[in-house]
């Protein structure tokens, strides 16, 4: 099976353009595929390991991937599935970002030489003339077509400011502007960034000609991808100092029994005949293949040595509950405790159980919170200096677990 098929067959591909065009050049290893990473925080999250796992799959196969950091349309913001404005992020604060998200992409893409490309796009949209993008792009664009996109409909009724309205222009911009300095032939991204995506592949052929137009593809990811990046209370990240190896193997743990095999086709590098000898699995054997996922993606991030760590620790809390050796933990000291001991509620804020005060009220009276194998039945309980010092257990919910001690 070859690559482009590959795709397919594991569900990674909702829609193309020129479909023929892009089987031919992904299968001989022709494609310079770019996607764009908005750096809006210092880590990437699960809702990227599509498209990074995408990235990987078609080096491998020979193809050329950009990876594109996006400080310049983030300094702008992406209106596409929100609600309101994003918040304006500073230059140094953005560069920050990017920096991480080049540790963490390293992961998945060889940057040797030749094999892979970065590019920051602050470095040609910053030096832009405003009134020359106006003629020379901005006259390419209709405004009535820009706002039946359905990145802009979504926001219409709550108000869409000016500054956002620009994303679409510029990252059209980026395309046409890789297409003639680096020879990007194609553009991958989620269904939410389909409009943006059509809009550069018009640009290029506004701007240079329908020969050059014909080289343009776009490919759109499964939507399923930016979903499994998301948990009620928000991303979970590759950075293991925001998401544990441990919480990152649970969080692919407990995934829902309908969407295992689907995560596993997607995300892993398993062979395609292994997984197809899983799609009968059900019952107990759904459990085996919740923990194939999370320890494959665990080594795929953090290293086969975390993994393991993870997968035991996991596995002793659920059998018996007691082994802690890989348990997270939080160490606190003397300075954290008042009037020889600690409030439960602080304690489940300073363990990163829960954002807030009132967040850790709400978990601990609706009885989500157990400490030392009782349930906390008060928001007022403390749990006293000497047992923070013999280590304290910590459950919040059914599977999440965590461990306090002051050193």
């Amino acid at each position: 099976m070859q690559i482009y098929e590959e795709l397919v067959a594991r569900g990674l591909i909702a829609q193309v353009t020129n479909e023929e065009e892009i089987r031919t050049m992904v299968n001989n290893g022709k494609a310079v595929f770019y996607i764009g990473f908005d750096p809006t925080a210092d880590s990437l999250h699960v809702g990227h390991f599509m498209a990074l796992c995408l990235m990987k799959r078609l080096q491998e196969a020979g193809n050329k991937p950009i990876a594109l950091i996006g400080s310049g349309t983030a300094m702008i913001g992406d209106p596409s599935g929100r609600t309101d404005m994003r918040s304006m992020m500073t230059r140094e604060t953005i560069q920050h970002n990017a920096d991480c998200f080049k540790v963490q992409m390293s992961k998945f893409i060889d940057f040797s030489e030749g094999k892979a490309i970065m590019l920051n796009n602050a470095d040609w949209l910053l030096d832009l003339n405003y009134v020359e993008v106006l003629r020379e792009i901005g006259a390419c664009f209709s405004v009535n077509n820009m706002l039946r996109a359905e990145c802009y409909k979504q926001r219409m009724e709550k108000g869409l400011s000016f500054l956002e309205f620009n994303y679409m222009l510029m990252q059209a911009y980026d395309w046409y502007h890789m297409f003639q300095t680096v020879g990007c032939n194609m553009q991958f991204g989620g269904n939410d960034q389909w409009s943006n995506m059509l809009a550069g592949s018009e640009l290029i052929r506004k701007k240079l000609g329908k020969d050059a137009h014909a080289m343009t593809i776009n490919l759109l990811l499964n939507s399923e991808g930016k979903k499994m990046g998301k948990t009620a209370k928000g991303a979970v990240w590759l950075d293991a100092n925001k998401t544990s190896p441990f919480d990152f193997y649970q969080y692919w743990r407990n995934v829902d029994d309908a969407d295992v095999l689907k995560c596993i086709r997607m995300l892993t590098f398993i062979p395609l005949e292994e997984i197809d000898k899983m799609d009968g699995w059900e019952g107990s054997q759904l459990n085996t293949a919740k923990e194939i996922l999370a320890y494959e993606l665990t080594k795929l991030i953090h290293g086969e040595e975390e993994a393991d760590k993870a997968q035991k620790a996991a596995r002793a809390l659920f059998s018996a509950g007691s082994d802690d050796e890989n348990m997270p933990t939080t160490e606190l000291t003397e300075e954290n405790l008042v009037d020889g001991g600690m409030g439960v509620i602080e304690l489940l804020v300073a363990c990163k159980l829960a954002p807030s005060k009132g967040e850790a009220r709400r978990l601990i009276q609706q009885g989500g919170v157990v400490v030392n194998g009782e349930k906390v039945g008060s928001i007022d309980v403390r749990v006293s200096a000497d047992d923070l010092k013999a280590g304290v257990k910590i459950r919040k919910g059914k599977k999440v677990y965590h461990k306090a001690i002051v050193k």
